[in-house]
């Protein structure tokens, strides 16, 4: 059953391998993960990965005292599966949530559903998630920093960068809605020039072109992130 609110991710189904080396090199320090444990911990909690892909990130959940992966990609599911026996599988998106009302503590949102900008309000999955969230909860959205980092560059000159929205309308949306931005400057280290231009040019297509001209040594590139953590408490209602 194809879900109303989902939109077929192009770097993940475009090449999966490639995606996997992109996500091999993300966060080599673990700058990000340390933000997110911050942000919400979830050792002994629920713990729902909201557009779980292929399941790369799970295991990093072992913590969790139930893990709950949520893909709406029935495609990528078999993979997320293979990956992580251990964390229960629903096909589902943000705005169609298989679980009952206040069952999770914590909700993380990685590069999914939540790209607040002129052309698309993402308040329809808000209240999802706030129904799913126990009294306390949180949800946890990682996000580009578009304005810090060589990432942002590359952002910046992308026409696909509309769909992120610009500046700070992200931060402001949230910021609305009663949510704390944190950012986290971090990086992508590839182990070698050949994958980084690879997944460059998945990422950015022809944007990329110029960015690699102008550094031809790299093999990686500084990468700043933002988390956007809202809690149940807090009300998704439209600003005005």
């Amino acid at each position: 059953m194809t879900l109303p609110d989902f939109i077929r991710a192009a770097n993940q189904r475009g090449d999966p391998q490639l995606y996997e080396l992109e996500n091999q090199a993300m966060d080599p320090d673990g700058a990000l993960w340390t933000a997110l444990e911050q942000a919400a911990p979830w050792a002994g909690r629920t713990l729902v990965d909201l557009g779980c892909g292929s399941g790369y990130w799970l295991p990093a959940y072992h913590a969790a005292g139930r893990l709950i992966a949520v893909e709406p990609d029935e495609d990528l599911l078999p993979l997320a599966r293979a990956r992580d026996s251990s964390a229960e599988m629903l096909h589902g998106s943000a705005e169609h949530l298989p679980l009952p009302d206040a069952s999770a503590d914590v909700v993380h949102a990685r590069f999914a559903y939540f790209f607040p900008s002129r052309h698309f309000d993402p308040e329809p999955g808000l209240r999802e998630v706030q129904r799913v969230l126990k009294p306390g909860g949180r949800l946890v959205v990682v996000d580009n920093d578009s304005l810090s980092g060589q990432f942002a560059e590359l952002l910046q000159a992308s026409p696909g960068s509309q769909a992120q929205g610009h500046g700070d309308y992200s931060t402001r949306w949230w910021a609305e809605r009663g949510a704390v931005t944190t950012p986290v400057m971090s990086s992508w280290e590839f182990g070698s020039r050949q994958d980084f231009e690879d997944v460059l040019y998945l990422e950015f297509g022809e944007t990329a072109g110029p960015w690699l001209a102008a550094h031809p040594e790299a093999t990686g590139l500084s990468y700043g992130y933002l988390l956007h953590t809202w809690t149940r408490e807090s009300r998704p209602q439209r600003p005005g």
